[in-house]
């Protein structure tokens, strides 16, 4: 049995052997993708009982469209993107992505421009100060506050690597609705993360 990665010629042996039906060449892809898809399916819906559904609906899909893969494409891309497509059609099941006002969440201006309660000097660059798994941790806990329409599209984007398009298309709104709505995202997560700068210590 060929592996799921690796040289590309075997991965196009290993997906030859998936689209004849072996059953133990399925089996090795659940394996070797299982535990990638599930932290994606995590980050998506975070909760683990909704993540491990996905997952399985996600490996249904792939066993009836397997024979719809095109070799020349990534194995792996593939499985990430009908992981995604799971995640999106039971957050939409549950209306979890319905448009939500965020207005609370983003930061208020002054007159003249500036962010209110921010320093009219530069601040520092965190990271400097501060370990980058702790930094990681409190980001991904600020983003699960933000409401699922705009997380989501946060993810797509800077976490998952789609492109605007891309992430557009799997939302299901246009090209430039998208963007605003994950402007608006960014802004509340920089607002949201604002404690954090604050313990920090600002020059």
């Amino acid at each position: 049995m060929q592996s799921a990665g690796g040289d590309p010629a075997e991965e196009s042996a290993f997906v030859a052997a998936l689209q004849s039906g072996d059953r133990a060449a399925f089996e090795k892809l659940v394996r070797e993708h299982g535990a990638r898809l599930l932290a994606v399916a995590r980050r998506m819906v975070r909760d683990e009982a909704t993540a491990q559904d996905c997952l399985q609906d996600a490996f249904l899909s792939v066993h009836r469209a397997i024979g719809r893969f095109e070799p020349t494409g990534s194995l792996a891309g593939w499985l990430h993107r009908i992981t995604v497509n799971a995640c999106l059609m039971r957050l939409r099941s549950t209306k979890r992505l319905a448009e939500t006002p965020i207005d609370d969440l983003l930061p208020a201006f002054d007159a003249d421009g500036i962010r209110a309660g921010e320093p009219r000097t530069e601040a520092r660059d965190p990271e400097d100060e501060l370990e980058a798994s702790r930094i990681r941790t409190y980001m991904r806990q600020k983003i699960d506050e933000l409401p699922d329409g705009y997380r989501i599209v946060l993810l797509l984007r800077d976490i998952e690597g789609y492109s605007t398009r891309e992430a557009a298309e799997m939302v299901g709104v246009a090209e430039g609705a998208l963007k605003v709505r994950l402007h608006r995202a960014r802004a509340a997560l920089k607002k949201l993360v604002e404690p954090l700068w604050d313990e920090l210590g600002r020059p």
